[in-house]
């Protein structure tokens, strides 16, 4: 691959990008794996950006060691040819199906928040994405590096608007840890949330790797990436414990939040999770043709795995990310045991 002028921010924006979809903008993730345990989850935050950290810049640093054409090269790299090849499977499988499920959540959000019928907001989705992917990496990241500060911009602001008008308290904080989360332990909450999300991110990660030159740049963006990611869990977890018994029941809390300060910023952020949506979309439609498209060109493949996401984006949002999500989480913690093994024992490769 083609050494490109990648910058820190850009590599830290397709990072957060990648990750931050419809689960996270709304604050449904963040509610279940980390609000969920109380004060404690606020370690959990902690604990998933180092691992957001860690793991992602060894990706990098993989990607740009193996000059990784996807994410096959660093999954046996890591964790060997049989190992290797069992989780490739599971995370191609599993960008396919984030892929269905972010077409699944565009239709949702037309449908709820503008009235428009879900299969339009579906086709949508699939049609920004495809060209998004189709036209090469520098359009993936350039789409990234546009929409993700409003993102994060949109996600403090409504926290902070929240948080000065209803501020947490103990009451909330302990109603809170009253909660059933995705986990047994606030712990293996924290790890399966950083698992699974960087499973989505892979092949971004090693493409982007592959492509810059320089190691100061890829550390940069790492850490910039998951400052950006923590900062971001963190709002909307002060923001949705602030009233943590009706975020509870409720499918968008962030949503919800936004409504409170007024319907103009209700609709801003309705429009922010569109955006997020999309961006998680284009991640995984691109680690997705990075990794299959070997005998066919590339927008060819990207078109037929768009129409197909687009026809199991018919069985909805929910009902996707209610089974595959943490089913992938706790496979991805096999990729990270390999991840412990190269820094262990092939160090120069991650140098």
């Amino acid at each position: 691959m083609k050494k490109r002028k990648l910058n820190m921010f850009q590599i830290a924006t397709a990072y957060i990008g990648t990750v931050v979809g419809a689960g996270f903008a709304s604050g449904q993730e963040v509610l279940q794996f980390f609000n969920a345990y109380g004060l404690w989850g606020l370690w959990g935050i902690l604990v998933s950006s180092l691992l957001f950290f860690f793991v992602g810049y060894s990706i990098l640093m993989l990607g740009r060691n193996l000059n990784a054409r996807s994410h096959v090269d660093i999954v046996r790299h890591t964790n060997g040819d049989l190992l290797g090849t069992l989780i490739d499977i599971v995370i191609t499988v599993f960008m396919f199906g984030g892929l269905a499920a972010m077409l699944a959540g565009s239709g949702a959000i037309c449908g709820e928040q503008f009235g428009i019928a879900p299969v339009w907001g579906v086709a949508l989705m699939a049609a920004a994405a495809l060209v998004t992917v189709a036209t090469g990496t520098q359009s993936v990241v350039s789409a990234m590096s546009y929409i993700v500060p409003f993102l994060i911009f949109s996600v403090l602001y409504i926290s902070f608007v929240s948080l000065m008008r209803n501020p947490v308290t103990q009451e909330e904080i302990s109603a809170a840890a009253q909660l059933g989360g995705a986990t047994p332990h606030w712990l293996l909450s924290a790890v399966n949330y950083a698992s699974y999300n960087i499973v989505v991110s892979i092949g971004v990660l090693a493409a982007m790797g592959a492509g810059a030159s320089r190691k100061r740049t890829l550390l940069g963006g790492a850490v910039l990436g998951a400052l950006g990611l923590g900062l971001g869990m963190a709002a909307i977890y002060l923001c949705v414990m602030t009233n943590i018994g009706r975020a509870y029941g409720m499918e968008v809390p962030m949503i919800a939040a936004a409504s409170a300060i007024s319907p103009f910023v209700r609709l801003l952020f309705s429009l922010v999770l569109f955006g997020a949506v999309y961006t998680t979309a284009v991640g995984n439609l691109f680690g997705l043709v990075q990794r299959l498209s070997y005998r066919l060109p590339h927008w060819m493949f990207a078109a037929a795995a768009t129409a197909l996401a687009f026809a199991a984006a018919q069985f909805g949002f929910s009902s996707m990310v209610k089974f595959l999500y943490p089913a992938v989480g706790y496979g991805g913690m096999l990729f990270f045991g390999g991840m412990a093994y190269v820094w262990i024992k092939k160090r120069n490769f991650v140098r």
